[in-house]
């Protein structure tokens, strides 16, 4: 038994000092006032009141619900469609593959730059090409830049960079279907569409319901994509609570009330997860 728990020891205690030390310390603080430097100061459930009065906190909420309501529906469906093209026996897959889990794989940085180059504005060619189709200049969308497309603009960007990795979970899950299911229907005469519908999607639903869950706390989780596209920007339209806690934590120092943010993040995550899992659960009965 002590030879066991010493090979368990290294990483619980990276994990216990790296994990769950500064998650108990978040959920402490955020009964606190603190800025980091002057000594912490119990204000019990100040914090929390304080987000009810707190604008920036209700627009980073709904902004977050709103992004969320969109992006794992269609990073879903995208993944899972390319995933059955890419299963095809076509020529050329295995550099199809590639590239489509390369945004994944990429800098992050370099991803929003040459991002922000194609979707600009002014000489951005996703503009130019829908000058050259016909859309007046006035209607050009102003994507990262006006607050009516922010948003949308955020959204797309992380499908387009999360939809590879899903690809390949996806891949796989197609991969484990029993081809005898399709062999059987194609001696009933089942088309593509119907054996689409009644073979695969059943079959996928562990891995579906795998993604979603994933998709669904890395979508309320979202900090990185907002940050390097548009600061929480044009005005609040793309802020969300991951940026609004980093600013709070790391702009204005308020690390007590940055913590209640986390908390109530954390809360939020935790609800719709279990509600998934209840769902699923009884699903499968």
């Amino acid at each position: 038994m002590l030879t066991a728990y010493s090979f368990i020891a290294p990483n619980f205690l990276g994990f216990a000092i790296f994990t769950l030390g500064p998650i108990g310390f978040a959920f402490l603080l955020a009964f606190m006032n603190w800025d980091g430097s002057n000594p912490m100061e119990f204000v019990g459930l100040d914090n929390f009141f304080a987000l009810l009065e707190d604008r920036i906190f209700k627009i980073s909420l709904w902004n977050t619900i709103v992004y969320t309501l969109f992006s794992v529906p269609l990073t879903l469906i995208s993944a899972l469609a390319i995933a059955v093209l890419l299963n095809q026996k076509i020529k050329g897959r295995g550099l199809f593959r590639t590239a489509m889990f390369f945004p994944y794989v990429a800098s992050l940085v370099a991803v929003a730059v040459v991002w922000n180059m194609v979707f600009n504005p002014d000489m951005g060619p996703v503009n130019m090409l829908l000058y050259n189709s016909g859309v007046d200049p006035q209607n050009l969308p102003g994507w990262s830049a006006d607050k009516d497309w922010a948003m949308p603009t955020i959204i797309l960007f992380g499908v387009w960079k999360n939809m590879g990795y899903y690809m390949v979970i996806y891949l796989a899950g197609l991969q484990g279907i029993n081809s005898e299911l399709y062999e059987a229907a194609d001696i009933d005469g089942a088309n593509s569409w119907q054996k689409f519908i009644r073979i695969t999607v059943p079959q996928l639903t562990p891995t579906t319901f795998f993604v979603s869950v994933m998709l669904m706390i890395q979508s309320f989780k979202v900090f990185d994509h907002v940050l390097l596209l548009t600061q929480g920007g044009p005005g609040s339209s793309t802020m969300v609570l991951g940026y609004h806690l980093y600013n709070e934590a790391f702009v204005s120092w308020r690390l007590g009330y940055s913590s209640a943010i986390a908390i109530v993040l954390f809360l939020l995550v935790l609800i719709v997860t279990i509600i998934q899992f209840k769902y699923a659960k009884k699903y499968e009965e």
